[in-house]
């Protein structure tokens, strides 16, 4: 593996999609538990507030928080610490990992950007594995707008309005992207199934540690930690 062409690439268009990263056990594994976990139908954990105005239907798990450590070997892969540490640089950090589940029938993710673009050395890093395949006609596929780490704020307008230059990924089981967190990106609605991604965050060295608390969407900025919405954008 190249990992300084990697990041090239990485730096380039925002977003790495690399096929067939992890073991197809490992992931009937994780996969297995995070069905266990979620069930069919499981209940949105937002205000009715951000869900109408977001267009975001995902619930999401921290599975490490409540003890438990089966996602840690994907996590501690040194393949993955090595690419993260040349894409970021010495002294990154590990933030959280968090499985970000969609149910069968809803809108998955509208545009956005995990954390406001105003200093462009300020940001997160997704890291994102697949524990099952995201097939086209199923939905849930991956959205992102290649380079617009680079293009400042996400633009005002339809959240789920389709952007001329968009890339659609469809990540098959074992595979891993990595995703700037200043990118556009989305997950497009479920339709013949449940989708589930589980996302290692990471920071370059120094980002703080709330770097996501306040989300960008297209028609407004919203804070997590206080469930409100604090700018509107039209």
């Amino acid at each position: 593996m190249d990992y300084k062409e990697l990041a090239e690439q990485f730096w380039e268009q925002g977003y790495l999609h690399l096929p067939g990263f992890f073991t197809a056990d490992r992931m009937d594994h994780l996969n297995a538990m995070i069905h266990d976990h979620f069930g069919a139908n499981p209940d949105f954990e937002h205000t009715e507030e951000f869900l109408e105005k977001s267009k975001v239907e995902v619930v999401p798990w921290f599975p490490q928080r409540e003890g438990i450590h089966d996602f840690d070997v994907e996590e501690g892969d040194e393949r993955l610490d090595t690419l993260t540490r040349t894409i970021l640089g010495e002294g990154w950090g590990k933030q959280y990992c968090m499985v970000m589940f969609s149910k069968d029938g809803s809108n998955g993710q509208s545009w956005h950007q995990d954390c406001p673009p105003d200093d462009a050395g300020v940001h997160n890093l997704n890291r994102l594995i697949y524990t099952q395949d995201i097939r086209e006609e199923e939905g849930g596929q991956l959205g992102v707008v290649p380079g617009s780490h680079r293009m400042g704020e996400l633009t005002v307008g339809d959240p789920t309005g389709d952007f001329d230059t968009q890339k659609v990924l469809a990540p098959k089981k074992g595979d891993l992207v990595i995703l700037h967190g200043h990118a556009w990106h989305r997950v497009f609605p479920s339709q013949g199934g449940s989708r589930s991604s589980t996302n290692f965050r990471a920071g370059p060295q120094g980002t703080p540690e709330d770097i996501t608390d306040i989300c960008v969407y297209r028609n407004m900025r919203y804070k997590f930690s206080t469930s409100e919405v604090v700018m509107e954008r039209a």
